[in-house]
């Protein structure tokens, strides 16, 4: 029996495995021809491999290990560990507490992070959820009296959970310390003039000081725990939160610990898909899934009008459902077995239209079995821009993949302790009776948003994405580049890509934009014009369409390869 950090609850599953009933043959199919060629795909001609500022490689594959994240010191640590011949949660980790000095300023320590772990040795996948509650006193009563949730500032952040996250990972999996794993952070830390990295590095000290006070290594952990969550650091920001006007408190901070998950999966043939819970918005991808089952996509084309057309139609029929329905399922009951239910996707298929783009916003009804549900769901307009993310994928060569997609952007210092507050809060909303309203202790429904895929209960590729509500978008993309459009690694991520607005918002609840489809530029300009006759409001975008990474596997060698978009600086390794 592994022991966890500090009252670490693995609940009773929520979530449930769903094995399809309808085949996808151009998914399977494309699957085989995955399997029999191997990782390896032909060259890439349209991007080099190194990135042209000189700071690291995008696509990278070696017979061991791999790794790709969003900064190359954070690959570096990653990958340097990998060859010293500690695991991929001890090379997560590491990349983990680097990247919030280099890519999300401080994400770690004030954020948040989903963590999805294969454990070669069970054979089993776990998802440890680093995201907090809200503050005690975050009801919607003081909220409705304040003129609602804030974006930025103190009253905007709910308990930070990457910390305890990547503590328990270690504790559970892992083979290291949390001062080696922080070693390569304070590095860079220490190259880095900012005066919030000076106090952040004093924080640091305070905790491995805590965690050397005993020689168990698991003890230490918990120790480091303890400090920040229930000691010194965790009574500085309360003191410090209280004196500026915040909500959180020290006894927020007390209580808080790692939710321990097992993954919902979405089954076709011998493949399954994973994603974390029903509080984020991944599930939505395999709701994607399920509806484009029917539809041969690689028939269609890839990033033909046809496919790029029934792929957003899905989107946007599952990102509805995620709006009405996806919540802290600890506290209220989710209808994960019905959103996902063959039955349920059925109904849903019918409101396809495959020669118009729907202006609608159709959430369903699972309860009632019914494809769409009669009342509407409102949303407010509270705009406000998506940053920060990055992402984070390892493979060792023991046959363990780690999928992570680390946040806490806007935030603000707290005090002297170089622990920057996440502004998460603002996922929640206010509407009373909503499922996802806003009460003390419950978390934000968050867009973070890992993928794993199986094959004969054993990985073959994991997919993170940067980007807020676009994180499925292209995670869907990229998964369908791979498996059912047959590309290599690198195009798979770095190929053109799309997203649309007709949904909530996840930050501050910004209203839907019905119809939008932003596009790649080098999309052909005779797929936009065939998009815009469907009735798409189509608009151009230079910008890469969220930072995806790709990390796949060759079951039958080992063998591993590893990518990230060029344009958004993803950066790879591998031995």
């Amino acid at each position: 029996m592994i022991r966890c950090l500090h009252s670490h609850r693995l609940p009773t599953p929520a979530t449930t495995s769903f094995r399809s009933t309808v085949l996808f043959p151009g998914i399977a199919g494309t699957l085989l021809t995955f399997l029999a060629l191997g990782v390896s795909g032909r060259p890439v001609t349209a991007q080099p491999n190194s990135i042209p500022d000189g700071s690291g490689v995008w696509h990278a594959s070696g017979a061991n290990a791999a790794v790709v994240t969003g900064g190359a010191e954070a690959t570096s640590a990653a990958i340097e560990l990998l060859k010293e011949d500690a695991n991929a949660v001890d090379a997560t980790v590491a990349a983990l507490l680097v990247l919030c000095v280099t890519d999300s300023r401080n994400f770690c320590f004030g954020g948040e992070v989903p963590i999805m772990v294969f454990d070669a040795q069970r054979g089993a996948v776990e998802v440890l959820a680093g995201i907090g509650g809200a503050p005690r006193l975050a009801t919607i009563d003081y909220f409705e009296s304040a003129g609602g949730i804030p974006k930025t500032g103190p009253q905007a952040a709910v308990v930070p959970g990457a910390l305890d996250a990547m503590l328990v990972a270690l504790d559970r999996f892992g083979t290291i310390s949390f001062q080696r794993a922080a070693q390569p952070m304070r590095n860079v830390l220490a190259n880095n003039p900012d005066p919030w990295c000076r106090d952040l590095e004093r924080t640091i000290a305070t905790l491995i000081a805590a965690e050397q006070s005993t020689r168990d290594r698991k003890e230490g952990l918990r120790r480091v725990a303890d400090e920040f969550y229930r000691g010194s650091i965790a009574q500085r920001i309360s003191d410090w939160s209280e004196a500026n006007g915040g909500l959180l408190r020290r006894a927020d901070f007390a209580t808080h610990s790692t939710r321990i998950d097992s993954p919902v999966r979405f089954s076709f043939r011998d493949y399954e898909v994973l994603k974390c819970g029903f509080w984020t918005q991944g599930p939505c991808l395999l709701q994607s899934l399920a509806l484009l089952e029917p539809h041969d996509l690689k028939q269609l084309g890839h990033n033909k009008v046809a496919s790029i057309h029934l792929t957003v139609e899905a989107l946007k029929l599952a990102l509805a459902d995620r709006d009405a329905y996806y919540a802290d399922p600890l506290f209220v009951p989710e209808p994960a077995a019905r959103l996902l239910a063959p039955e349920y996707s059925k109904l849903r298929q019918t409101l396809l239209n495959p020669r118009e783009a729907s202006r609608k916003i159709q959430p369903g009804d699972p309860l009632g079995m019914r494809a769409v549900r009669p009342d509407a769901v409102k949303s407010i307009a509270l705009a406000t821009p998506n940053r920060d993310t990055t992402t984070c994928l390892v493979a060792d060569r023991k046959g363990n993949v780690v999928a992570a997609t680390p946040s806490g952007w806007g935030g603000v210092f707290a005090g002297d302790t170089g622990v920057q507050l996440n502004t998460r809060l603002q996922s929640l909303n206010s509407w009373r009776g909503h499922p996802n309203c806003v009460e003390p202790g419950k978390r934000p429904r968050i867009t973070l948003t890992p993928t794993l895929v199986l094959r004969d209960g054993k990985p073959i590729a994991a997919i993170s994405v940067a980007g807020g509500d676009l994180q499925d978008q292209v995670t869907l993309q990229v998964l369908l580049n791979s498996l059912e459009f047959g590309l290599p690694t690198p195009e798979a991520v770095a190929a053109p890509r799309f997203s649309t607005s007709h949904h909530t918002g996840s930050f501050g609840q910004s209203v839907p934009r019905p119809a939008s489809l932003e596009l790649n530029e080098t999309i052909p300009a005779e797929v936009v014009a065939g998009l815009r006759a469907l009735g798409h409001e189509t608009q151009a975008s230079k910008a890469p369409t969220g930072h995806p990474c790709l990390l796949r596997i060759n079951p039958r060698s080992g063998s591993k390869e590893a990518a990230g978009d060029p344009k958004a600086h993803r950066r790879a390794a591998a031995y």
